[in-house]
């Protein structure tokens, strides 16, 4: 009986059988010809179809059906995309395909069908495709046995680095950028004379990649290196741009040259988003995040239009609200609200020499490609060589018979089988009789024989050229340099990316400095309420709710609210709606995470200190500052144990506080120095407050002078009535320990819910 297989394996094997394919036959270049397969499957077609540089332009849709017909038994619009794509000049840094018709632009438009475009090989091409009738490539047969492609092109020129790939496999990605062909043969050619360089040699030729639509590179030396060292990383891109003078002293900003990636229209877009912005799903009005950023954005900038055109490719106006408006405001303002400043991915993984797919530092790419060009040379010389030596040995054939040429036809013209007695006459192999036999009779011409001598003394030349070429390494790296010159004098071009560091822009609102009190509700309702000293009594309510905390602040503050995950979110205190009505949701102002809840909450100056505590018995202090980030999904700052909650962040006043009290749920107070916790600027779990019994919670932990004291809420363990106690002076000397301790029974005996400092 067959061996039984379960579901789960097969599923298994019939899975990572898949994700092997998408890997290696459809998304992912290989590190020798820098071609995904229906890459190199249409190139191989028009090769073959004779679309070379000169030729004349055929349909496209003919080159697409020569290449799922023969090579790529896919879909004819996925092998038409691939070759549009080869034939963009904005989307590859060294087109491979010279394209006739439309198709498409840099703002996304697609091309035409693929009836109405047509398409030749560029003269690059060649560099890719010339050395394939010479032995260099291993041929496999197709899908279903019917024609032979070759499993790699000969490519004289590391295109992988040249024009760069970009592919999603299954459980992998690629995004590698382009780069300046000069630069990388430089880089080459330094590698070829010495394999031990380090990266920092080689960048001194790569300077950072070199996208086809130019743009500034602003990232600094150390980023750029990180990239190249590890095979991923993220650039900084800017577009490039100029001030053009006008009548009366008016002005105007004009870009020139966009990032990879980014459109004019989508430019547009995003500027008419940010002057007219949409309501976003689930709310009545716009944000005041979104307010504030239209009005920012009117401030400098009047209207916008896009005067691109066949003789500028990229040519985007802006035109100042005033000509009083700064320059560089406007700027800074395009810049950070819009993709004309953006991060460009680099993660090089592609198929490696050993077959593997793999992530790659830029070191590794460059040797691994010289090993197969080295290679390449060494196979395509001894092809050349057989050929010479073939060569050779039908001319000495020919020598030999020339000078007895009426005895050879005698005996062919007596002979039943000539050749036969032909190798028995004159000694010649079956090779060189086969030639005798089929030379015309111009051929026997004495001057055929000076031609003869002369042949055979070139090919000799030849012979012992490739000999030598072939007997040392050293030679053969020697002639892939000089055919790496050779390619970079006739393809090369100026870099089209500017490498210039320089600082990501940012906009900073405007904001007036008063003085105003947030007001936060039980439910995370906020809001703000211009001047300090108000009757908390009179702050109006949702029904059900009740106040949970007011801060005295200014409008430059922040307010953070702390997540159940130990995240800490920022709101800027300019940005809360007025205490008009019941306020906003604190929610709708962050980015929180599903399962997540606001537990907390404080507001103040960023040089605020403060003490964070667990219901774990665990904490620190630290700054307001320390908890502020500008990402909406705020940032980890609280590492929580299992079980435990963030509690309600404790103000200090430095000046007057040198204790830290502490209560526990059982009714415990603790109070120690406060010089025994540490300052954590940058998080954590800190040390323990208090020591507490299994399955107890800390309810709060404040800081306190001895004189004032602190208040103990909580509830009367036999009435079950809330109370409040006030614990100062000696009383609060009765508690007093060191940190990590249970601390003593308050009285009366109560169950706690919270302690805070007494006024």
């Amino acid at each position: 009986m067959p061996e039984g297989l379960s579901l789960a394996h097969f599923a298994q094997r019939a899975y990572l059988d898949y994700a092997v394919s998408v890997v290696k036959g459809r998304a992912l270049p290989d590190v020798a010809d820098g071609m995904k397969p229906v890459q190199r499957r249409i190139l191989y077609a028009m090769n073959a179809m004779g679309l070379v540089p000169g030729a004349k332009h055929v349909k496209s849709a003919r080159v697409v059906g020569d290449v799922i017909g023969k090579y790529h038994p896919h879909g004819d619009q996925a092998a038409y995309d691939a070759l549009v794509r080869m034939a963009q000049d904005f989307s590859l840094r060294y087109p491979l395909i010279d394209g006739q018709g439309n198709f498409g632009s840099r703002d996304d438009d697609p091309a035409a069908a693929m009836r109405y475009t047509e398409a030749r090989l560029t003269p690059i091409a060649r560099a890719l495709l010339d050395e394939l009738g010479q032995g260099t490539a291993d041929f496999l047969a197709n899908y279903d046995g019917s024609q032979e492609e070759p499993r790699l092109l000969p490519a004289r020129l590391p295109m992988v680095l040249l024009n760069g790939a970009a592919g999603i496999a299954v459980g992998m990605a690629t995004e590698i950028p382009p780069h300046n062909l000069r630069e990388i043969v430089t880089a080459a050619q330094a590698l070829l004379q010495d394999p031990g360089l380090g990266l920092d040699a080689v960048l001194e030729s790569v300077r950072g990649p070199d996208f086809p639509g130019g743009g500034q590179l602003i990232s600094d030396a150390a980023e750029i290196r990180a990239a190249y060292e590890t095979g991923r990383g993220s650039l900084k891109m800017r577009a490039r741009w100029r001030f053009e003078e006008l009548a009366r002293g008016q002005w105007q900003l004009v870009v020139t040259e966009l990032p990879p990636g980014t459109s004019a229209r989508r430019v547009q877009e995003e500027v008419e988003e940010l002057i007219n912005p949409k309501v976003r799903a689930g709310r009545k009005s716009l944000t005041p995040e979104q307010q504030q950023t239209r009005q920012v954005v009117l401030a400098v900038l009047d209207r916008m239009r896009d005067e691109s055109s066949r003789d500028a490719a990229v040519r985007l106006v802006f035109e100042p609200r005033t000509a009083k408006v700064d320059r560089q405001e406007l700027v800074n303002t395009l810049l950070a609200h819009t993709s004309l400043e953006l991060n460009a991915p680099v993660n090089l993984v592609m198929i490696g020499r050993d077959g593997r797919p793999r992530q790659k530092p830029l070191l590794e790419i460059l040797r691994e490609w010289l090993e197969f060009r080295v290679e390449t040379v060494r196979r395509r010389s001894r092809h050349r060589l057989d050929r010479v030596l073939d060569r050779i040995h039908v001319l000495e054939g020919r020598q030999a018979v020339l000078l007895r040429i009426e005895e050879v036809i005698r005996v062919i013209r007596n002979a039943d089988e000539p050749k036969a007695d032909l190798i028995a006459a004159f000694g010649l192999s079956d090779r060189q009789a086969e030639d005798i036999l089929e030379m015309r009779l111009r051929q026997l011409a004495r001057l055929e024989g000076i031609r003869l001598e002369q042949e055979l003394g070139e090919l000799r030349k030849d012979e012992a050229s490739l000999r030598k070429l072939l007997d040392s390494d050293a030679a053969l790296k020697r002639q892939v340099g000089r055919e790496l010159d050779e390619d970079a004098r006739r393809f090369g071009d100026p870099r089209r990316t500017l490498v210039e560091e320089a600082a990501r822009a940012t906009v900073e609102a405007k904001v007036l400095d008063e003085a105003v009190t947030v007001i936060v509700s039980q439910q995370g309702y906020v809001r703000a309420r211009s001047g300090h000293g108000h009757d908390a009594a009179q702050f109006g309510f949702k029904a059900g709710d009740a106040l949970y905390a007011a801060f005295a602040c200014r409008t430059v503050d922040h307010l953070v609210a702390v997540g159940s995950n130990g995240r800490c979110y920022t709101i800027p205190v300019a940005n809360l709606p007025s205490a008009r009505g019941d306020g906003l949701p604190a929610t709708a102002m962050i980015e929180l995470e599903a399962g997540t809840r606001l537990l907390a909450y404080v507001a103040g100056a960023a040089t605020t200190p403060l003490v964070l505590a667990t219901s774990a018995g665990m904490g620190f202090a630290c700054q307001i500052g320390d908890l502020l980030s500008r990402q909406k999904g705020g940032k980890q700052f609280l590492n929580l144990d299992e079980g435990a909650e963030p509690l309600r962040p404790a103000i200090v006043d430095p000046a007057h506080h040198d204790r830290i009290a502490c209560v526990s749920e059982q009714g415990r107070l603790l109070v120690f120095p406060a010089a025994e916790i540490k300052a954590q600027a940058g998080g954590g779990r800190g040390v323990r407050f208090m020591a507490l019994d299994a399955g107890e919670r800390m309810v709060g932990a404040v800081s306190c002078s001895a004189a004032a004291g602190v208040v103990v809420a909580g509830v009367a363990a036999r009435s079950g009535k809330a109370l409040e106690a006030v614990v100062a002076g000696r009383d609060l000397a009765g508690h007093a320990g060191s940190r990590a301790r249970k601390g003593t029974a308050l009285k009366p005996r109560m169950t706690a819910t919270g302690v805070r400092t007494a006024a």
